[in-house]
């Protein structure tokens, strides 16, 4: 594998087929990181969560962000990222983020600068489901200076979601005027 892999799943992301893409033995260092879905947010119940994702976007957006990423960290990084669609269960894995590199160091950085990236950038929708029957959308991520100083290359801007929409042609229209 060379460079960035990217893409969204409809179907669960299988671990061990994301970790066999960076099969090659070029680096010493994987690192893997897991989004599952949890039982609790800020202080409800949760059942399950949906993912309203634009995935020609999604997928050009990870693959802009992992191309900052060997930018920044050398070329002999690898990266995948794989993020789910669709409704997920309370322990399900939504984001999948594995870097490899030559020395731990570099996949540290790297994996973190990436899933923080993916956060904020993607066009991503988070809808969740509590246990009361309500649901809600989410508001997108935005980075707080403390955690992006030292990893945030000079020459990247952030770009923050800060609405979540509410029906599919207001979602697809601000897809279309991104991208």
């Amino acid at each position: 594998m060379q460079g960035v892999v990217a893409r969204v799943a409809s179907e669960p992301i299988r671990t061990a087929a994301v970790l066999a893409e960076l099969a090659g033995g070029e680096n010493g260092a994987e690192l893997l990181f897991h989004g599952v879905v949890r039982n609790r947010n800020e202080g409800r119940a949760v059942k399950a969560v949906s993912y309203d994702v634009f995935a020609p976007l999604a997928e050009q957006t990870f693959r802009e962000i992992g191309d900052e990423a060997l930018a920044r960290w050398g070329p002999d990084l690898r990266v995948v990222i794989v993020h789910r669609s669709g409704r997920l269960e309370v322990g399900e894995v939504s984001v999948i983020v594995v870097v490899s590199s030559p020395h731990r160091d570099e996949a540290y950085l790297a994996s973190r600068y990436v899933i923080e990236q993916l956060k904020v950038r993607s066009p991503i929708w988070k809808q969740e489901h509590y246990a009361d029957g309500d649901s809600e959308w989410l508001l997108g991520h935005s980075l707080r200076a403390s955690e992006t100083q030292a990893e945030e290359p000079p020459d990247v801007q952030l770009h923050a979601r800060t609405v979540a929409p509410r029906d599919d042609s207001e979602r697809q229209d601000r897809c279309r005027a991104r991208g």
